[in-house]
């Protein structure tokens, strides 16, 4: 009896996702566990309230100077700083990758309603 290389294919469909500026791959049916952070969003909530800290004590007098000082474009920063008017439910929940699918950074840069309730 001979023995011949033998091959097996094996094919698993899936679905490529963005995520958190990454690409993941999902397959259907499967288990989600794990919690699915968004990195870029996470640091764009820190970074908010570390610039909104910033004007808040005084090291920065106005938006401009804090956008000068990073070296960023003042329009951005004005709409990373809206992160800061994000409910403190929803803040946690994107901190702990709970936060719903369609909730991403560019989808937050739109002007948001400042009630809580509302968002």
């Amino acid at each position: 009896m001979s023995e011949q290389a033998q091959t097996l294919t094996v094919v698993i469909p899936l679905r490529v996702k963005p995520r958190g500026g990454r690409k993941a791959m999902v397959t259907p049916g499967m288990l989600v566990l794990e919690r699915q952070q968004d990195i870029t969003l996470i640091k764009a909530v820190a970074r908010a309230f570390r610039w909104r800290r910033m004007l808040e004590t005084g090291q920065f007098a106005t938006i401009k100077d804090l956008a000068a000082a990073e070296n960023i474009n003042l329009s951005y920063v004005s709409r990373v700083l809206r992160l800061t008017l994000l409910a403190p439910d929803i803040v946690e929940a994107i901190l702990d990758g709970r936060q719903p699918e369609g909730m991403t950074l560019p989808a937050l840069m739109n002007p948001l309603p400042t009630e809580w309730v509302r968002q």
